[in-house]
């Protein structure tokens, strides 16, 4: 049982977390069927059962703070992670900062992304643009997450799947 005492996240803090994958050059988003509190294994086992010619992208959106991505391409998974410092608070956030073997943030330290800010590069996002869009510090998660979408190539898939979530 976790702490309640150090901000557990349940999937009622979960905006929203999708997965998008693209076949014969068409993209499918769906959302990603995750029970109880999320992890990182959990999310990446979700992952690995979607198909995809680039491997499957995975978005979630937690409470309006933060967001991760990851892309799971055969056996291997990539991550990002829009803010360090969640990890302070979210288990989620820390087992990223735990797989990327990064030390824990400070509470002082600024808000930077962590992990692989190339992780969509070859899909049509740069990883300076990617890392602009994080650096917007006007955005929410989900905001982020659009425009990425939207640079993809998934943006209409990508709303509709919102849309099925809330």
């Amino acid at each position: 049982m976790s702490d309640p005492t150090a901000g557990p996240m349940t999937t009622t803090e979960l905006d929203f977390a999708l997965a998008a994958y693209r076949e014969d050059g068409v993209w499918t988003v769906t959302p990603l069927p995750l029970r109880g509190e999320p992890d990182l294994s959990s999310v990446v086992s979700a992952l690995r059962r979607y198909p995809g010619d680039a491997g499957v992208i995975g978005m979630i959106s937690v409470d309006e703070d933060f967001f991760i991505v990851l892309r799971v391409v055969g056996g291997r998974a990539r991550l990002l992670l829009s803010d360090v410092t969640a990890a302070t608070e979210w288990p989620l956030a820390k087992q990223v900062i735990d797989e990327l073997d990064i030390p824990l943030a400070e509470d002082d330290d600024e808000q930077v992304p962590a992990g692989d800010l190339a992780i969509v590069a070859d899909l049509g996002m740069s990883a300076m643009d990617l890392g602009a869009l994080i650096d917007d510090v006007d955005l929410y998660p989900e905001e982020m997450l659009e425009e990425i979408a939207d640079a993809l190539g998934f943006g209409t898939e990508f709303h509709e799947a919102i849309e099925a979530v809330g």
